[in-house]
């Protein structure tokens, strides 16, 4: 690696490294003056770097942020105990700074788990030159991040039964892995919530991209993936990057593979066994470095037996399977799922969170939900939507839903839902327009104007 030397003769290292830009470091003890300039030096190399003066403030740092490196430099006096680094490890490489580092001290580090020795005091050189030789030694060029859940708002898989705790506990434990993916579930069950939580705890840097293979023309799907050059086809005038290469180092989610056209399945096969593509129009091919997740709501052995899918792709793909269960078959998540969902609306819709009764609770478990989770969570934001007040809108709306399922369509404009659900408010009300609009909160003469058929609403 190219290198200057300052005028003091510390070693410097350039400015922009690209490799080390992405990593995250936490100095460990040492004395806090030589521990601040390192910190500072350090910092303009690497995305994060954090220092503890103590082993209790470096758990507290290690359980709010991963670190991809430790740097550890022992006290003044020498005293320093390497078997606490294992209980701090982690995910973690450990790198040791030392005076005059020997055979005895070398081997009682590579126990406790330290992957590195430079001589104290360490220069931001010496640490970079460590950090490319354990990044060159990785299969994936890439630390990995430890294999913890991400547990936000939008990135959760909420429940705790038996069969749902399956799957977070299968996401858990190959979510680092490289090896391919196929998920399979009914429409609803959260095919790309999964894929999401195994891109995001895989300790890729790369982007997450998703791909709907029905949802592109079979004429357009192999520009989309591979990219194309300029003047490949019509109206094609400059290159472009296809998605695999948007996707370098993250994860490529090809929902609904079963959609994909038989002639580009040919095309994916040799994609994930050369890790390389060949844009179209191009006549030499581009190294690939991303993970494949894919997704369908089918059986691919029956659709092998007839003749519609590959099966030496469906063998490709199901490196790793994840069977996600239907709601109905776990029926016992349905209030957490209602509760998750009633507050993270409201908040993202502004509207204040509405209260739910156990019998709206067994009316809901009661359902058979053919859309699933996704069909939950359209229930509970029309309700919010609606601003009827709450456990009436609830109860409303479940009655509709549970005892004529086809009284309206998923397919409708939130509008023709209103004008719908105002019908069945009247109807329950005895034709009566005045206690009508008193439970749907809005006045006579709104309700006169949206509802169906009735003066000024053409």
């Amino acid at each position: 690696m190219t290198r200057t030397t300052k005028a003091n003769g510390q070693k410097e290292v350039p400015t922009k490294d690209a490799d080390c830009k992405r990593l995250s470091v936490m100095l460990v003890g040492g004395e806090q003056d030589h521990r601040s300039q390192l910190q500072h030096r350090l910092a303009r190399h690497c995305g994060l770097v954090e220092s503890a003066d103590s082993l209790d403030k470096a758990r507290e740092l290690a359980a709010r942020c991963h670190f991809d490196f430790l740097v550890v430099e022992p006290t003044a006096n020498g005293d320093w105990n390497l078997d606490w680094i294992p209980s701090l490890k982690g995910s973690s490489s450990i790198i040791l700074s030392a005076f005059r580092p020997d055979t005895e001290l070398a081997i009682t580090a590579l126990r406790a788990g330290v992957s590195d020795i430079v001589t104290r005091p360490a220069e931001p050189g010496d640490l970079i030159d460590a950090f490319k030789r354990h990044l060159s030694s990785h299969p994936e060029g890439v630390v990995p991040k430890p294999t913890r859940l991400i547990h936000s708002s939008r990135h959760q898989l909420v429940g705790e039964s038996p069969s749902i705790r399956q799957v977070k506990a299968l996401i858990e434990r190959i979510a680092a892995s490289s090896a391919t993916v196929l998920i399979q579930g009914e429409t609803g069950t959260g095919k790309e919530l999964v894929a999401r939580l195994l891109h995001h705890n895989s300790g890729r840097n790369g982007n997450f991209v998703p791909v709907n293979c029905g949802a592109i023309a079979p004429e357009l799907l192999e520009s989309e993936l591979f990219g194309h050059t300029r003047g490949a086809f019509t109206n094609a005038h400059q290159g472009r990057d296809g998605l695999f290469v948007s996707a370098r180092r993250g994860t490529v989610f090809l929902d609904e593979i079963s959609e994909m056209p038989f002639d580009m399945e040919v095309k994916l096969l040799r994609a994930i066994e050369e890790s390389a593509i060949r844009p179209v129009g191009s006549d030499r091919e581009t190294a690939i470095d991303c993970r494949i997740v894919a997704s369908t709501q089918h059986e691919l052995t029956t659709r092998i037996k007839m003749g519609q899918f590959r099966e030496d792709l469906y063998y490709r793909l199901n490196v790793i399977h994840i069977d996600l269960p239907s709601l109905r078959s776990r029926r016992e998540d349905i209030p957490a799922l209602v509760n998750h969902f009633i507050a993270s609306l409201s908040a993202e819709l502004a509207v204040p969170p509405v209260p739910v009764s156990q019998r709206t609770l067994d009316a809901l478990q009661a359902y058979h939900w053919p859309g699933n989770v996704r069909e939950l969570k359209n229930v509970l934001e029309r309700t919010l939507l609606l601003g009827i007040p709450p456990e009436e809108s609830l109860q409303l709306l479940t009655e509709i839903s549970l005892e004529d399922s086809s009284s309206y369509s998923l397919d409708w404009t939130l509008e023709q839902v209103k004008q719908h659900h105002m019908a069945q408010v009247l109807e329950a009300s005895g034709g009566n327009k005045s206690e009508a609009a008193r439970r749907l909160g809005i006045s006579r003469k709104t309700l006169e104007r949206k509802l169906p058929g009735e003066p000024g609403n053409h």
